[in-house]
């Protein structure tokens, strides 16, 4: 019985990775690049601080959506596992991976704060709020994460087992296995976004609903709402589809869930329903 569950949940998985996994990504990286036309394109969300950081969102959400998604669907769904086959995919897949999923929650965080300052009624606040100064943050946030990554390509490695015999692509070091799960992963990529994009999402709100008792331009508060409102629909799409894996991730990293072989199959098949729904809320944004 427990066997038959087992593999009925791993063929479950397996339907799931190349009908679903497949869909997103065609969809996400099509969506991807539209957004990207759109934003450059129309003059107005060219000169915006908010577009341009959803611009760049948008770049780095289509490479994770081709780094991480598409090599899952490769090895989970037709055995084809590249990290396997090349050193050099085994680290790259790992460090563009981490480098796009930070830079791409850094944007979200930065737009929403940029939503916050615009609809301030502070003219030194809504200073902050233009092109320049958006353009600076994400080349410092970029090069932050870019230099953080690089333990990814020294400590990613391919190893033989030496009971079985199979090539794994797997961190080598353990106190950096640590930084990866609770620091990089659960701090800084979740937990702490969440809370961000939380407080100023409220702040936010509270701005826009006062803007019409302000001295200011039609078209410039159309347009703070509009984006306003555009950000803020993304925080709440980026909460329920990101906080799942979160709370199943960290379910996985406790010991007595993995031991019992039935239970530990249940968790690595919830494990890859909510990785789908990160996936998802990669390539709708």
């Amino acid at each position: 019985m427990p066997s038959s569950i087992i593999s009925l949940l791993a063929s479950v998985s397996k339907q799931i990775t190349i009908y679903l996994g497949s869909f997103t990504l065609i969809a996400g990286v099509i969506g991807g690049l539209l957004n990207i036309v759109v934003f450059l394109s129309l003059r107005t969300f060219r000169e915006s601080s908010a577009a341009f950081y959803l611009t760049v969102m948008s770049i780095v959400n289509v490479g994770q959506l081709l780094t991480g998604l598409l090599s899952r669907i490769m090895s989970s769904g037709f055995g084809i596992d590249w990290t396997l086959t090349s050193l050099f995919y085994c680290k790259f897949r790992s460090y563009c991976f981490n480098v796009c999923a930070s830079t791409s929650m850094t944007c979200v965080c930065l737009a929403i704060i940029d939503q916050y300052l615009a609809t301030s009624s502070r003219v030194q606040w809504r200073q902050w709020c233009n092109i320049k100064v958006a353009r600076r943050l994400v080349l410092v946030f970029v090069l932050i994460w870019i230099i953080q990554g690089i333990p990814y390509i020294i400590y990613y490695d391919q190893v033989i087992s030496t009971t079985t015999g199979q090539v794994t692509c797997i961190i080598t070091n353990n106190i950096f296995v640590q930084y990866t799960t609770y620091g990089n992963f659960l701090a800084f990529q979740k937990i702490l976004p969440i809370c961000i994009t939380f407080v100023f999402g409220l702040l936010a709100y509270n701005n826009v609903q006062q803007l019409g008792y302000r001295t200011v331009p039609l078209v410039r508060r159309e347009l703070d709402k509009q984006l306003t409102v555009m950000i803020l629909v993304l925080i709440v799409f980026a909460f329920f589809t990101n906080m799942p894996y979160t709370v199943i991730y960290i379910v996985s990293t406790t010991a007595q869930f993995t031991q019992d072989p039935v239970l530990s199959a249940q968790i690595q098949f919830a494990t890859l329903v909510t990785t789908y729904l990160v996936y998802i809320y990669f390539a709708e944004v």
